[in-house]
């Protein structure tokens, strides 16, 4: 479509634009199959797949011949300037007509960078395979999502209080989140996935493949029932903490999050509501560890007697909930402050040293608390 007119200058910066994989426009003098020559105003965009690769160029041409200058060629030699125009705005006027709609739209969204809308033909699975860009499986992978955040709260809670799910409707709720997360996973043997060329796949045999090579391992340990296994009285202590340990795999699912999260960066509104609940999820990690080194650490082992100058045993003594030596029974320290207000403590004090310095009504006294203080207000600095 180039002829004599076509400026060089522009089809090297087109030749360039495409062999950088940039996205950019032009305007460009060409010529139709009868030699009559068009001005358009043409629009380059690459389009990327989930890898990140240019699979393919998204090209728009508007034709813009009736606002430039007319154009003489051997069939309007000899014509006035006004006769010229007419011309042009005639041979124009049907492909105007074709994008009144896309430039009333352009109008609307006041000149931003419009692309034009496309459709991609479904492409043709078996019946059992599930496309992952369906209704169905966006629907499923939000809830999957949710499911996951509710993991990342509960799953360092119950570790770090040792908590067994006696509580029979927590115990019921966890048990649908394991059966979910085991759908999940049949459900991701059976959904097709983006391939390394941006094709989608959709043979059964490499999609199972894929999956597990990939996420398989993570999600079957995440959907383990360990709160079941606890819930039991007569298993033994380290079992139950072993057991509890193991749902800290839970958390990997997170990167699961981060990878859907990543397509909303570019709003700010988003964003804002993503630092919010990454600083609220990172605070409360960080409070169930601040209190299970308070725990671990307030029993002084050579003199088997509380730390008077803990911060539990300050608590304690605040809340009218003092520690005591059972002699009767277990022969070990019991008391102490409840749960509800260990944790409020707990939260309280990791989000004043994330935000400031703390204020000092509670502060760290062993060796442990103090380097894990200093490093929580390194966090916080960054």
């Amino acid at each position: 479509m180039y002829g004599e007119l076509t400026d060089k200058d522009t089809t090297e910066k087109v030749r360039l634009t495409f062999e950088n994989y940039e996205m950019n426009s032009f305007e460009i003098l060409m010529y139709k199959k009868n030699r009559t020559p068009v001005w358009f105003f043409v629009k380059i965009a690459p389009i990327r797949n989930e890898q990140e690769k240019v699979v393919l160029f998204l090209c728009t041409f508007s034709d813009i011949t009736a606002f430039k200058q007319p154009i003489e060629d051997d069939s309007t030699k000899g014509w006035g300037k006004f006769a010229r125009l007419t011309r042009a705005l005639t041979s124009s006027r049907g492909v105007e007509n074709v994008h009144k709609h896309s430039r009333l739209a352009e109008v609307l969204q006041l000149g931003s960078d419009i692309l034009p809308q496309y459709k991609q033909e479904t492409p043709k699975t078996p019946p059992h395979i599930i496309l992952h860009y369906c209704l169905f499986k966006t629907t499923w992978d939000w809830v999957i999502l949710i499911l996951t955040f509710y993991t990342a709260i509960m799953v360092p809670y119950n570790v770090s209080f040792k908590t067994k799910q006696n509580n029979v409707t927590w115990l019921v709720v966890d048990s649908i989140v394991d059966v979910i997360f085991l759908v999940d996973i049949v459900l991701n043997f059976h959904t097709t996935f983006v391939g390394p060329a941006g094709e989608v796949i959709s043979d059964p045999k490499l999609i199972r493949m894929n999956y597990l090579k990939t996420w398989f391992v993570i999600d079957l340990l995440s959907c383990l029932p360990y709160d079941v296994i606890n819930a039991f009285e007569n298993v033994d202590e380290g079992i139950s903490s072993l057991f509890s340990s193991l749902k800290v795999v839970r958390l990997l699912r997170l990167g699961r999050v981060a990878r859907k999260l990543d397509h909303y960066i570019e709003y700010g509104a988003a964003v804002l509501v993503l630092l919010v609940c990454v600083f609220g999820l990172a605070a409360h990690w960080l409070a169930c560890i601040w209190y299970s080194i308070g725990d671990y650490e307030i029993i002084d082992e050579e003199t088997n007697i509380p730390r008077t100058d803990s911060w539990l045993y300050i608590l304690a003594e605040t809340v009218g909930t003092p520690y005591r030596f059972n002699t009767s029974g277990s022969g070990k320290w019991e008391g102490g402050p409840n749960k509800d207000s260990v944790y409020i403590t707990s939260l309280y004090f990791t989000m004043t040293s994330l935000t400031s310095i703390g204020f000092g009504n509670i502060a760290p006294t062993t060796d442990g608390e103090k380097i894990f203080a200093v490093a929580m207000m390194m966090i916080g600095c960054e």
